[in-house]
C-alpha cells in the first residue's frame, strides 16, 4: 500500500490518500507536483480506491507539500515518513 500525503497551509493534520499499486501512487504524486509547479489555483478532487464514494476536494493554492511513501504492513512506528532526522 502506498500513501500520498498532502500538507495544507494552516492545518496541523495532513490529507492522505492510499493507492494499492506503486504506479498509481507515483502518477498521483506527479499530478499533484505539477499542479504545485504551475501555481494556478485549481480544485483537486481525490478519491479513495477502496471506497470510491469517499472524495475530498481541495484548492491547490492551499497545498504546501506532497510526499509519497510505502505504508508498511507491520507499522511498528520505528521509521516515520518524511525527512526527519533520527538521533
Amino acid at each position: 500500500m502506498y500513501v500520498v500525503e498532502l500538507s495544507l497551509k494552516l492545518s496541523p493534520m495532513p490529507v492522505a490518500v492510499q493507492r494499492k499499486e506503486q504506479e498509481a501512487a507515483q502518477a498521483l504524486y506527479e499530478q499533484i507536483r505539477q499542479t504545485l509547479e504551475h501555481g494556478h489555483p485549481r480544485v483537486l478532487e481525490l478519491t479513495c480506491e477502496k471506497s470510491e464514494e469517499k472524495r475530498v476536494a481541495l484548492l491547490s493554492s492551499e497545498l504546501v507539500a506532497v510526499q509519497l511513501y510505502e505504508k508498511s504492513a507491520t507499522s511498528g512506528g520505528s521509521k516515520r515518513p518524511g525527512f526527519s532526522l533520527d538521533d
